[in-house]
């Protein structure tokens, strides 16, 4: 077990999160001990020089005290001054050194020998206090009076030595406690992130065997985790959506030219074997030509849309007149409604400017019409098309709507996707390519293509956005 769970614990180690959380839990302890020391030695220093000013102005009092009522109101009044309670200290003595008042039993002579003006720090006990480790530290000033007396006037030192030991102890406890609530966050962090990490590894392991369903766990919480995660599932769905559909492409065209290819090798075949003049060899010859021509057009089609799909198209972006391109396709099938005899109208009075591949969009638009027209002709009164571009919500609309048979409504999803075809008998010229292609279009521009009920026939809405910032990522 042990030598499962080294591994783990070596990975541990190794990852950023506890570098980070190393790194962190090294400048915040210094910052913390640094902050502690600055504020202790500032701390005591304010102590000190308060202890100082004390007993600088005891000194002045008392020597204030003795000018005006000598000895005895002097020692009176450090007797009353040595019953508070506190860390205040005095002491009286004759020439001789004799103890006349105060609260300390015991200075070194040496001290009451040598007055000195300025204060410092001296071991003393104090009266009630006679064994030898009861002794103390304080910081003193000594004086003479007249008639040789000597006066003591301290201050312990204890208050600030236990300052000093809460500060230090403070700082012991800080850091410990941020050593662990380090170690803590670093175990907590680490396991997460390995966490996330390990069920990253495991979604990939599972794609690359072949689940294109897999997806990255998404926990909820909004995570940066949680934010990759969802970048990568919708990439994930991207990828997927694109080898089902070339899975379907290559299914599509499988089974869609496979037909004429046959009767193309049928009809080949059929001329050579049998002896026939020569009309009839041209009219074999000139109708696999046709068959070719068409075959050639559906993989020109099929090129085309993964190209636009990949976003790899040559041409560019630039300001375009979506009324204009309405207009030019409006006069190219013109001719060809009328020879059909469908009726054929456009509805563009002004410009509609927005930021688009012209060529692209064309040729979209171009599908659309004759689409609309091969279906028209189906009307039982009066085919008609009509075109159509306009501003509506911020977005720029190309429409295309005839009276035809339409599509029901359960169809109009899937009639987009390549190869689909809802003419089972296929009597009419096409390979189900024309809605992929405007789809993809649209979708390159970061638009839509809408299908609706015209009542009666159908109408189709190229819906694309104005705003070029849109666009500008496709050029």
């Amino acid at each position: 077990m042990a030598r499962a769970s080294s591994p783990a614990r070596l990975r541990l180690f190794r990852t950023t999160a506890f570098k980070l959380a190393a790194i962190y839990l090294a400048v915040f302890t210094i910052f913390a001990g640094f902050l502690i020391f600055y504020i202790a030695k500032n701390t005591t220093q304010i102590m000190t020089q308060q202890i100082r000013e004390t007993v600088n102005t005891e000194v002045k009092g008392l020597a204030r005290l003795y000018r005006n009522g000598g000895i005895v109101r002097l020692t009176h009044a450090i007797e009353r001054l040595s019953r508070r309670p506190g860390a205040s200290l005095y002491l009286v003595t004759d020439r001789s050194g004799e103890i006349i008042a105060g609260n300390i039993s015991f200075v070194p002579s040496g001290i009451l020998q040598d007055p000195n003006p300025e204060l410092r720090t001296i071991p003393y006990r104090r009266l009630d206090e006679d064994r030898e480790f009861d002794e103390h530290v304080a910081v003193a000033r000594v004086f003479n009076l007249a008639g040789g007396y000597r006066v003591l006037v301290g201050r312990d030192l204890g208050e600030r030595e236990r300052f000093a030991l809460v500060i230090r102890r403070a700082l012991v406890l800080t850091v410990g406690l941020m050593v662990v609530l380090g170690l803590a966050s670093w175990l907590f962090v680490s396991r997460r992130v390995l966490k996330r990490i390990d069920s990253v590894a495991v979604t990939s392991r599972r794609i690359m065997a072949g689940d294109l369903t897999g997806r990255l766990e998404v926990t909820g919480t909004g995570d940066e985790f949680d934010r990759l995660a969802e970048s990568l599932n919708t990439m994930l769905g991207r990828i997927e959506r694109l080898l089902t559909g070339l899975k379907e492409v290559s299914d599509n065209i499988a089974h869609d030219l496979k037909t004429p290819l046959t009767r193309m090798r049928n009809r080949v075949e059929t001329a050579l074997t049998k002896a026939g003049s020569e009309p009839e060899y041209r009219d074999a010859l000139e109708a696999t030509i046709e068959d070719a021509d068409q075959l050639i057009r559906t993989f020109n089609a099929l090129l085309m849309i993964a190209r636009v799909e990949a976003g790899s198209s040559d041409a560019q972006f630039a300001d375009v007149d979506a009324a204009g391109i309405a207009a030019d396709v409006f006069e190219l099938y013109e001719p060809l409604a009328e020879e059909a005899g469908v009726a054929l109208n456009i509805d563009a009075p002004e410009k509609v400017p927005l930021a688009a591949n012209r060529e692209l969009l064309s040729q979209a638009l171009a599908n659309l019409v004759d689409n609309a027209i091969k279906y028209a002709t189906e009307a039982e009164d009066g085919p008609s098309v009509a075109i159509a571009a306009a501003r509506r919500d911020g977005s720029v609309v190309l429409s295309v709507s005839d009276n035809g048979p339409g599509i029901p409504a359960e169809d109009q999803g899937r009639v987009a996707e390549r190869f689909v075809r809802l003419e089972e008998s296929r009597s009419k010229p096409g390979a189900g390519l024309g809605l992929s292609l405007v789809s993809a279009v649209a979708h390159l521009h970061s638009g839509s293509l809408e299908l609706s009920d015209n009542d009666p026939g159908l109408r189709a809405e190229l819906i694309l956005p104005a705003d070029r910032g849109d666009t500008e990522r496709f050029s």
